[in-house]
């Protein structure tokens, strides 16, 4: 049987180009104690290719509805494509370390009850604080931070190709693309981004790390529009 390629296109200015048929999903991140959790919203209508807005101005959001020509949208890529073992410096923990290469989209899945990913990763002598701190890195939407045992591998998610929009954690404010289920990246001038498990797409349109979101949406208070 043909398998549909999962990917991600970035064109030239203009929005993402999703392909494959990949699910679509709204959630909205909410506190759950010291923790924080996902809300279901809804599932988008199922299609096999499909545009997301990538500069913020859209009506029809998630979707491209073309606003980024009027606006004059320039989506230049400035993220590295160096890949992720590369980036990420190493906080090193008595029984776990945890990788950390900075790209963060601020959906606050770093703190727990307990403290947060690099507490807890230093202090994961005890048995609860490293499950702990390797739930705090894998629930990371980012991809920012990663667990990885001692003399073992990476810890990561079993996921299945799919994207969630995200809402929150700050109440009100329209958050990042989170990208799941190693689907491959394309540059608008053709070059592949490392493929990972995990990361988190801009749809604001004015993060300094595009086409990857750094957590821009908060400080300008973007919220999307979906007339």
């Amino acid at each position: 049987m043909f398998k549909k390629e999962v990917k991600i296109k970035i064109l030239k200015d203009g929005p993402y180009l999703v392909s494959g048929g990949i699910p679509l999903y709204h959630k909205t991140i909410v506190p759950k104690g010291e923790c924080y959790t996902y809300v279901n919203e809804k599932k988008f209508d199922e299609k096999n290719t499909y545009t997301l807005c990538r500069c913020g101005k859209s009506n029809k959001s998630p979707y491209c509805d073309g606003s980024h020509i009027g606006a004059g949208f320039k989506g230049d890529e400035t993220a590295s494509k160096d890949k992720y073992i590369e980036r990420a410096r190493v906080i090193e923990g008595p029984e776990i370390d945890l990788y950390d290469d900075n790209r963060c989209a601020l959906a606050m899945f770093c703190h727990r009850d307990a403290g947060d990913a690099w507490e807890l990763t230093e202090d994961s002598s005890s048995e609860n604080n490293k499950e702990e701190a390797i739930i705090a890195a894998v629930e990371c939407p980012s991809g920012r931070l990663t667990a990885k045992e001692k003399k073992g591998s990476f810890i990561e998610p079993e996921y299945k190709p799919a994207i969630d929009i995200l809402n929150g954690p700050v109440s009100g404010i329209s958050g990042a693309i989170a990208v799941k289920g190693n689907i491959s990246l394309e540059s608008s001038d053709g070059e592949e981004y490392e493929v990972r498990n995990r990361y988190t797409l801009c749809r604001c349109g004015n993060s300094d790390n595009k086409p990857f979101c750094d957590g821009t949406h908060i400080d300008i208070e973007y919220e999307e529009k979906c007339n």
